[in-house]
């Protein structure tokens, strides 16, 4: 059984940060608190209507991310409601000192957009590609983590944040590419709460980002192999819906994870580390392993990557296996 807002098909493709622009727009135009902010990225559609329509709310500061972060701390604490924007892998080299100690620790309004994040964009390989956000940043006390999955769920965690009363990290994939949209324009969109796309009893696969897709790629091809897969798209991070994962576990005994991050300290082992106190079950973690990214196009790196469908597939057979060999 699968969720009343998710689409028939998924035939329909679209950039999560034409998404986001939108949201951010409307945002602007109806809250005189809404500031959009840049380090050595592109300002695209949001930042035109911006420069036109609010030109006293556009901050660029060019190469310079933690003076980014810095400045929308400052902003925050003057009563604005600052969105910054930047690549993934600056924004956490270059300005996780400040993304700590003057967004967290101060608790600041921040809404910290991390670009490019994850390996599937290729364009400029490893040195440019990072997968150890998701783990260092929810290790930082008191900051929200989105994921979405799709543009409509991008769209909507865009208008979560900015109403959520403190810091919050959006993460997205590329800004290159377009990715399916799972969702229509009524999913109901709560941070906290995980979406449960299919229902299922044998296994649960927990996916985040864009990934989801795939996720229920795998579960819609198990299906046609007798076995019903659940599917939740968690799309926050931090704080985890630990409520979501703990029945997963105790109804399904069996979890896989998938993210474009890696596996060391992200979504897998933020749940590894639930199920492990409060309910031992199965695990198998479907990410980037111990190393850095490729470069390529998107579909060779998530190949070399291993966070292909088949992948997944292998991942959710593997945790059957281990939980059937452990009833008998």
């Amino acid at each position: 059984m699968k969720t009343p807002y998710l689409r028939t098909k998924r035939d329909v493709a679209e950039n999560l940060y034409a998404a986001h622009n939108r949201a951010l727009i409307a945002l602007a135009r109806r809250d005189p608190r809404i500031v959009s902010c840049y380090g050595d990225y592109p300002q695209g559609e949001a930042g035109g209507v911006f420069a036109k329509e609010c030109p006293d709310r556009v901050l660029d500061v060019g190469i310079a991310e933690g003076h980014l972060m810095t400045s929308a701390a400052g902003l925050a604490g003057a009563g604005f409601i600052p969105f910054t924007h930047c690549h993934g892998i600056f924004g956490l080299g270059r300005a996780y000192n400040q993304i700590r100690q003057n967004v967290a620790y101060d608790q600041r309004n921040v809404k910290i957009v991390m670009c490019n994040c994850g390996v599937i964009w290729g364009i400029l390989g490893p040195s440019h590609q990072v997968v150890e956000d998701i783990a260092a940043l929810r290790a930082i006390p008191k900051l929200t983590i989105l994921s979405p999955a799709d543009a409509v769920s991008c769209e909507k965690a865009t208008y979560a944040a900015a109403e959520h009363p403190g810091p919050v990290i959006l993460r997205l994939p590329s800004t290159g590419d377009s990715f399916p949209t799972l969702y229509t324009n009524d999913l109901e969109y709560q941070i906290g709460k995980a979406i449960c796309i299919r229902e299922g009893r044998d296994a649960t696969i927990m996916a985040t980002g864009i990934l989801v897709s795939d996720a229920l790629t795998v579960a819609e091809e198990l299906e046609q192999a007798g076995l019903s897969i659940r599917v939740l798209d968690v799309h926050t991070i931090k704080p985890l819906d630990e409520a979501a994962v703990l029945q997963a576990a105790r109804e399904t005994g069996a979890l896989v994870t998938v993210e474009d991050a890696t596996i060391l300290g992200g979504l897998g082992g933020a749940v590894a580390e639930l199920t492990a106190e409060q309910c031992p079950v199965f695990v198998r973690r479907v990410g980037v392993k111990d190393r850095f990214g490729e470069s390529g196009t998107p579909a060779q790196v998530k190949e070399v990557c291993e966070l292909t469908a088949p992948f997944i597939r292998k991942a959710v057979e593997d945790v059957l296996r281990a939980k059937a060999g452990h009833t008998k």
